[in-house]
């Protein structure tokens, strides 16, 4: 490890923080960081979420990186244990553990302007012993469904007698057979665990949902072992088969567009679905009034069948409050249980770290400044040198794979560090006018969206929010091609004014030759065929704006 280099700090072990761990490793053949892990082991939502039936409803060659795919899956959507092994490997090929400093929980991260470095505080979560370490660069990649939600109106979680959890924090010491179980919440998560612990008769399930939710059909199937060698020995077949689920599952972006029929047809097939697979008497309960999409859309883990099961029921009641021995609803009625699981989902924006930047102003802050958090292309933020973060504001996707953009944005901030890494510059931050311009490009596309037709996490922490902060508007192909480089001229350089010179040259240079080259064949076309002048200058006339952009 060079320490004279610039030092990187990533906070977080989790698919994100691995990734960029990689990436340094792998791409700039850097060794100069650490990741600080407040947890034991690796994995983020992949380790802490362990409970009964837990997977992805992303296809799982469309879930793993494009530098490392996997022959070996063993069938199209896969299980949480799967996921973490596959991690698990990654951390272990590219051998990070010396890399990693576990049970260090990061509190703040505070910028130095005239050293142009992060003073990093932490402690050990074991002993409390509070350190500090200097950085010159900070990634976040702390998760999206890494912290429990816990609705506010749920009044009563303390007064609970009976055994209580989040199904993030899983008591699988808790036996629940022979037991009355409410389960609060009827989202992605509940869905996967409500079939799992009905499966068994003597435990009786009572299901408080909050609001309806659109289920569309898994189609889960197994890989053969035939599959699997053709995978693994017949070349570009894996890549082949990986972008056809891409594809595929890019195209459903359109569904969520409102000027476009595509969400009239959906909502149609998911409602036949519904119908067709849950018990007549939900019917009118089950099927949504907002479009498809507005909400993440469940993949049917088979929550729908196990309604038809004699000890499962939906209460669609709103509680009042939690009791010793159970819940009461807003009707006076009494509902007793043994054991209360909490499906409520994730906060996604709050951190537990506090990032300060120039003139002392904390990220919070700056996120309530801008009414939400904002971002540059859900990476960095102006007043905050040389941080960056995985998993930003309006990064995700709520089609397809979240990996997916956390690869392309860990690429990206690979290019942005790089000349911080090589000396070139000392500190890059993105200016306040490109934030604003890209933000307002969001907000434009976003009121073309239907996630502004109900509530849902994609507003962030403040589910009654106006806007949609976790989200971005667009296919994933368009968000690569958002982030595959930097605009530099975006960006502010501490030190790095000679490099930007450098570099704005040898831009010029390569348009100016590319325009002479382009001027050149124009006047053999020409003085060749007299007759293409008039046709050659008209298009000219037409994109000279375009043309003078480019050469600027």
């Amino acid at each position: 490890m060079n320490e004279k280099s610039p030092r990187v700090i990533i906070i977080g072990a989790g698919i994100g923080g691995i990734t960029m761990a990689i990436n340094l490793r792998r791409k700039l053949h850097f060794d100069n960081f650490m990741i600080y892990e407040k947890s034991s082991t690796i994995g983020g939502t992949w380790r802490d979420n362990t409970y009964p039936g837990c997977s992805s409803d992303i296809a799982a060659h469309w879930y793993s990186l494009s530098s490392e795919l996997n022959s070996n899956w063993d069938s199209h959507f896969i299980t949480q244990p799967e996921i973490q092994a596959y991690w698990e490997d990654l951390y272990e090929k590219y051998k990070l553990r010396p890399f990693t400093a576990f049970n260090t929980h990061v509190e703040r991260v505070d910028w130095d302007e005239k050293a142009c470095v992060h003073k990093v505080t932490f402690y050990d979560t074991k002993t409390g012993e509070r350190k500090e370490q200097f950085a010159e660069i900070v990634i976040q990649a702390l998760g999206a469904f890494t912290a429990p939600y816990f609705p506010k109106d749920l009044v009563g979680v303390d007064k609970f007698q009976g055994h209580l959890w989040h199904s993030q924090q899983w008591r699988h010491d808790v036996d629940l057979r022979g037991k009355r179980v409410g389960v609060i919440g009827n989202g992605c998560s509940a869905a996967q665990f409500i079939p799992e612990i009905a499966a068994d008769p003597t435990v009786e399930v009572i299901n408080f949902c909050r609001s309806r939710q659109w289920f569309m059909e898994k189609g889960q199937y197994k890989y053969s072992r035939g599959a699997k060698w053709a995978f693994a020995n017949i070349p570009f077949l894996m890549r082949i088969h990986r972008a056809l689920i891409m594809l595929q599952s890019d195209i459903g972006w359109f569904m969520y567009r409102t000027q476009l029929p595509m969400s009239n047809y959906v909502r149609k097939a998911f409602t036949k679905y519904m119908k067709e697979t849950a018990p007549e008497k939900y019917h009118n309960e089950l099927v949504p009034s907002y479009p498809p999409g507005c909400k993440r859309i469940i993949i049917d883990p088979g929550y729908l069948a196990a309604l038809h099961k004699p000890n499962v029921n939906i209460v669609w009641e709103n509680i009042a409050e939690i009791v010793e021995k159970g819940v009461v609803l807003k009707s006076g009625e009494f509902v007793p249980l043994d054991i209360l699981i909490l499906g409520t989902g994730f906060y996604l924006i709050a951190r537990d770290v506090a990032f300060r930047g120039r003139n002392g102003l904390t990220l919070d802050q700056y996120f309530e400044s801008q009414n939400g958090a904002m971002a540059y292309r859900g990476t960095v933020f102006p007043g905050f040198p040389n941080v960056f973060s995985v998993v930003g504001p309006n990064s995700l996707s709520a089609h397809t794979s979240a990996l997916f953009a956390i690869e392309v944005q860990s690429n990206y901030i690979t290019k942005l560090i790089k000349p911080i890494i090589t000396g070139q510059t000392k500190a890059v931050e993105v200016t306040t006018e490109a934030t604003n311009k890209y933000n307002s490009w969001l907000g434009k596309r976003l009121e073309k969206t239907i996630f502004l037709d109900c509530l849902s996490y994609y507003r962030g922490d403040n589910r009654e929010g106006v806007r949609n902060v976790t989200t971005f508007p667009g296919m994933m192909a368009t968000f690569w091609w958002n982030t595959r480089k930097p605009i530099w001229n975006d960006f502010k350089m501490m030190g790095g004014e000679k490099w930007m010179k450098q570099r704005q040259r040898k831009v010029s240079l390569l348009r100016f030759g590319t325009l002479m080259a382009i001027l050149s064949l124009s006047l053999s076309l020409v003085s060749k065929n007299p007759q293409v002048s008039t046709t050659l200058w008209s298009v000219i006339a037409r994109f000279k704006p375009t043309m003078m952009a480019f050469f600027n």
